[in-house]
């Protein structure tokens, strides 16, 4: 049995490591102090979603809300008493009775038993600093605070955890007021003591130290709450945990307050991936859910992924210098700290002027294409020359699919453009009236179709549909769910190339289209036919497959004749 306290103090404690891994418990606060994260405000129904996945996954506390602060987060608390928790335990967030009042007299805390959970969370100041600049009280005061609320709320039938705020650096000032803070807590029923670097300013080495000498004092297990102001909340929290700690707080993407919180994401992928001979939190099974739960967070929260996220971005097993594809494709250890699929995620190989051949065969392996290595110097060949053109194919994963069909002279278009015009004037009843006009050619037929919308590429879509619909009635399973435009050559000012890059969605998939052009609207409109043309070449595969995924052709499958012309269509 090893000892994590630094000053070799004798007797069991927390911070012991038995051989079998000590059980970490989750804690999720997304609902709360992720909710006070610029830019983010969850409804009742968003709550609620986000609390049945987490749920599903097997968290083992949920913090709802603060219930006393607004209307929203105490009808959540009536509506989540009708929903199954499983071993999720769902947690009220409350503050410790006000100042020279008496605890009974305290509405917060009246509002707090009414949510009849049986579990909740006190937030107290533990910092000197803090009770005397911003509480403006006396050390004493703040004492009795901490301990009256407890006390009245363990006599009342609930269990509570206690938050010591501004923990670390109170602990740096005065050591020994913040002891006085966490042994108060303690003796008055709080089940498990929470340090929280609430200006999220220590270092690992600090947290590491302090924790485990809180761990080898305290009677009660202890926790950590980290924020992430220094960009080290993830390596606080992991370094509070070495050193004793037994639940760790945090957010799904790390939203939250400032900088935000940790991430419990990449707290628990570390954990169960980096330390699991040590340690055990939540079954690989959820784990493996993390890239879904990540991305479901961000959408109900209306806010943009970030690509770059460990564990779970869009960048994070993504590979585009030649060098590093040759060598994940020997071993994908030689580039990847674990394999993508343990936390839901996938490998991607990103296509562009610096890729080499090893980029573009890893990426057309799927299609089992005899001849690769002749057909991938064509795709390179065609990717630089496109690419000095302005376009990109990282993102553009539809487009470099229409690509690698006309390199290997297997594309057939589907329709072709004919004429277009959009025209965008002022409106007496719409203040604004856009309007495209199209001509294309459909299986050998002319199609001239007019249609209104919100802007130009809204109107030229939705007349490219109606052209299409009657041919391709499997169009109207697609929409467009993203739309980015960025200036290539800046310096050409008004006359400068622009690149549009489109997403587009159906029920099976996400894909993304480029076009390029001086014309922002003949830009959109190659990226828009892209994407039409992805959808029905990949909606032809599956036919042709049996109904397997489209994107993975039988024609392309089969051997490809090194001489074959690459069709522009």
């Amino acid at each position: 049995m090893q000892k994590l306290n630094p000053d070799g103090s004798s007797g069991k404690s927390w911070g012991e490591i038995d051989s079998k891994p000590r059980r970490i418990y989750v804690y999720d606060t997304t609902l709360r102090d992720g909710a006070q994260a610029e830019g983010v405000s969850f409804s009742l129904r968003d709550k609620l979603l986000i609390t049945k996945r987490l749920i599903a996954l097997g968290f083992d506390y949920v913090e709802g809300g603060y219930p006393a602060s607004n209307d929203k987060d105490y009808q959540y608390f009536h509506h989540i008493r009708e929903l199954p928790h499983g071993a999720t335990q769902i947690v009220a967030f409350g503050m410790t009775r006000r100042k020279n009042v008496h605890v009974e007299d305290d509405p917060a805390l009246r509002t707090l038993l009414a949510c009849q959970l049986g579990l909740v969370t006190i937030v107290g100041k533990a910092s000197a600093f803090q009770v005397a600049r911003v509480l403006q009280t006396t050390l004493d005061e703040n004492l009795n605070m901490v301990g009256d609320t407890i006390s009245y709320l363990r006599k009342h039938g609930c269990r509570v955890f206690f938050d010591a705020e501004h923990f670390f650096d109170g602990w740096k000032e005065d050591p020994g007021y913040s002891w006085e803070v966490l042994r108060t807590a303690a003796e008055a029923g709080a089940e498990t003591v929470i340090l929280c670097d609430t200006n999220g300013g220590s270092l690992p080495e600090e947290v590491a130290q302090i924790t485990a000498e809180v761990v080898s004092r305290l009677p009660v297990p202890v926790g950590i709450h980290c924020h992430n102001d220094g960009d080290l909340a993830v390596a606080n929290t992991l370094a509070a945990v070495d050193a004793g700690a037994v639940q760790v707080q945090g957010t799904i993407n790390g939203i939250g307050e400032r900088c935000g919180n940790a991430d419990l994401i990449s707290v628990v992928a570390n954990l169960a991936f980096k330390k699991r001979n040590r340690y055990s939190v939540l079954s690989f099974e959820a784990i493996r859910q993390f890239t879904d739960l990540s991305r479901f967070v961000y959408e109900v929260g209306n806010l943009n992924f970030r690509p770059q996220q460990p564990f779970v971005g869009k960048s994070a097993f993504a590979h585009k210098g030649g060098m590093h594809v040759s060598g994940v494709n020997r071993d994908t250890r030689a580039y990847e700290h674990i394999d993508p699929a343990w936390v839901g995620n996938e490998r991607r190989i990103l296509v562009s002027e610096l890729s080499g051949r090893s980029n573009i065969i890893a990426r057309i392996r799927k299609y089992n294409l005899q001849n690769e290595d002749i057909l991938a110097e064509k795709i390179l060949a065609a990717v630089v020359a496109k690419e000095a053109e302005g376009y990109q194919f990282e993102a553009a994963d539809g487009s470099f699919d229409l690509l690698v069909r006309r390199c290997a002279g297997l594309f057939r278009p589907h329709f072709r453009r004919l004429n277009y015009h959009v025209d965008i004037r002022p409106d007496f009843v719409e203040g604004l009236r856009t309007e495209a006009t199209v001509e294309l050619e459909v299986d050998g037929e002319v199609e001239h179709v007019v249609a209104k919308g919100d802007g130009p590429v809204d109107a030229l879509d939705r007349a490219f549909r109606k052209a299409l619909l009657k041919k391709y009635p499997n169009l109207a399973t697609m929409n467009l769910v993203d739309y980015k435009v960025r200036v290539i050559n800046f310096e050409a000012h008004t006359a400068a190339r622009v690149r549009v890059l489109i997403e587009s969605q159906d029920q099976d998939e996400v894909w993304g289209t480029v076009g390029v052009s001086e014309n922002i609207i003949e830009a959109s409109l190659l990226a828009l036919m892209e994407s039409y043309e992805y959808k029905l070449s990949k909606d032809e595969d599956r036919t042709k497959n049996g109904g397997t995924s489209g994107g993975e052709s039988q024609e392309l499958a089969e051997t490809v004749s090194p001489s074959s012309p690459a069709e522009t269509g």
